[in-house]
């Protein structure tokens, strides 16, 4: 039901009028989607990165590789120290949901060719449809799949190998060992082509574009190398960050950008060698050790580990997540704490689910693995409207939001102008339906949405209830407030039985100065105020001519 709006006695009204301030009253009363409200505990929208489940079923794990074919999680791993009884070193394959293992591959060839147990340091490149290929030490270079007893590899000639990548055709791989940058053929391990830098060990593969990103943390450069020619064709100035130290160099596949972990910083250049910016993380005391990308979302995944030593200032023994868009650098997602993720074991690695729903970090300390999934807190989308309702009514409220996983609801109510709230029992739903009493005037209603990454709420609405309306109209009832307009002879008051001034009901049931009424049994002759206000009028007319008529006909007495 909509409000009231009397007009004051002795005023000129219309139905017009009347009905205009009617239908005010009925769009402001109106339940309206509404968006706004507030977060709880973050910013609406916020993105986090959970922990849904850590995997200690592969060892020591030294990379990740998720099979972008079989789905498959590849695991590269070390023994742990304290597993005696058992050697946990190879290829492990699990299940990405649960951590369950598929397999293990242990064996590869030595450097003789006779097979041994071999820990995997590095996944290089999936193989078509399930496998991967993979570094082992000090000089392997080795490929296995789900299922299989052994890896078949070869050893490169040379020192030992430090990084190494896929390469620009699918049977071969680039490898690093030290300064000597070389196109290794994966079946044989013969070097095809090979460059030396002034120095450095670790580089990325640029495919698409068909670069080498070659860092030398200690002569603060890095060097583009053109695969075709195998050629150095420019060399990019580092900042002095840090104290030198290279924990990973990494090329975004979607834009170019080689991303160099230095120091405490990731230093970002875009495809030319122009300087996009610097990446901080982890509190400014940890450091990045590993980088993945997401091209869907246009998102960079950053591992930082702490140094693992608390005499340092700043060490607290874990590490963090962060994430970040390509484009600006600037943060996608609230920092993800890793509890005792520090670097004295190793490098963590990090591998990312296509879309960025889920992220796998390792950590090598703890031997462990960390699945992470991503959550947005509650957006509000529709929020309840301000309510005008009698007594005894049916009220609906109705509230929306978005959010990953998708949020709960619970409404609220506050007595006490917002200052406090309760629960609403059993309002768990985005409709909240209750039917309106007196007492519930002027209370506020919110919807409170919460899922794991956190609480927003919607604007409150005020909901205002009046007295519920038991005046009749018509049929010789007394006049309504508001006074009533009789001329000579009688009252105007039409078959609605409203009177101007007062109540002018009718069929309608339209409130002109007065409360409204309803037709009587025997119909309506006048639906509108306007309509009785004429007819009373013309009764008045009429009345006053017949007066006139009568004294101008009547004879003259004579003396």
């Amino acid at each position: 039901m909509t409000p009231r709006h009397p007009l004051a006695p002795g005023r000129a009204g219309t139905a017009s009028a009347a009905l205009a301030l009617v239908l005010a009253s009925a769009a402001a009363g109106s339940p309206v989607s509404a968006a706004g409200g507030e977060g709880g505990d973050v910013p609406q929208g916020t993105v986090v990165y959970r922990t849904t489940a850590q995997f200690t079923t592969a060892g020591r794990a030294r990379d990740l590789l998720l099979h972008p074919d079989s789905k498959k999680l590849y695991v590269g791993s070390d023994d742990l120290p304290e597993t005696v009884e058992v050697n946990e070193s190879g290829l492990h394959v699990l299940e990405p949901a649960d951590g369950t293992v598929r397999s293990t591959v242990s064996q590869a060839p030595g450097p003789t060719g006779a097979l041994g147990r071999r820990a995997v340091r590095q996944l290089v490149a999936p193989l078509p449809g399930d496998g991967a290929v993979f570094v082992y030490p000090l000089r392997g270079i080795g490929t296995a799949k789900d299922g299989d007893a052994a890896a078949a590899g070869a050893w490169v000639p040379g020192g030992p190998v430090t990084d190494a990548a896929a390469g620009p055709t699918p049977s071969t791989v680039l490898v690093a060992q030290g300064s000597v940058l070389s196109e290794v053929d994966i079946a044989t391990a013969t070097v095809r082509r090979s460059l030396t830098l002034e120095g450095g060990e670790r580089f990325a593969y640029d495919r698409t574009r068909g670069t080498v990103w070659f860092t030398d943390p200690g002569n603060r450069r890095t060097h583009r190398v053109d695969v075709t020619t195998f050629q150095v064709t420019a060399s990019i100035e580092l900042p002095p960050v840090g104290d030198g130290f290279a924990g990973f160099t990494e090329v975004d596949p979607e834009t170019g950008a080689v991303w160099v972990g230095l120091g405490s910083s990731v230093v970002v250049h875009d495809a030319s060698g122009k300087r996009l910016g610097t990446v901080k993380g982890g509190g400014g005391a940890d450091t990045p050790r590993a980088a993945g990308f997401d091209a869907g979302t246009h998102e960079a995944f950053v591992v930082w580990q702490d140094a693992g030593d608390t005499s340092q200032p700043g060490s607290d023994g874990d590490g963090v997540l962060t994430v970040h868009h390509t484009r600006d650098l600037t943060e996608a997602a609230r920092p993800a704490v890793l509890p005792g993720n520090h670097a004295q074991l190793g490098s963590a690695a990090v591998a990312v689910q296509p879309g960025g729903a889920t992220v796998f970090v390792s950590d090598p300390a703890a031997g462990r693995i960390t699945r992470l999934e991503r959550a947005t807190s509650p957006r509000i989308v529709r929020g309840p409207e301000d309510r005008t309702v009698t007594a005894g009514a049916e009220v609906s409220l109705t509230a929306q939001a978005e959010g990953t996983p998708p949020p709960t609801v619970a409404w609220q109510v506050s007595t006490d102008a917002g200052r406090t709230w309760q629960a609403v029992a059993g309002a768990t739903s985005t409709t909240y339906t209750f039917r309106a009493a007196a007492a519930d005037n002027g209370r506020r209603h919110r919807a409170e949405f919460v899922n794991d990454a956190g609480v927003s709420r919607t604007v409150p609405a005020t909901l205002t209830v009046t007295a519920a309306d038991t005046t009749t109209g018509g049929g010789g009832t007394p006049p309504t407030p508001g006074g009533t307009a009789s001329p000579p002879g009688g009252s105007a008051g039409g078959a609605g039985g409203g009177s101007v001034g007062g109540s002018a009901g009718g069929a309608s049931g339209a409130t002109v100065g007065g409360t409204s009424s309803t037709a009587p049994a025997g119909g309506a002759l006048a639906s509108t105020g306007t309509a009785v206000a004429f007819l009373a009028v013309g009764a008045l007319v009429l009345t006053t001519a017949g007066w006139v008529l009568v004294r101008r006909t009547r004879p003259r007495r004579t003396g």
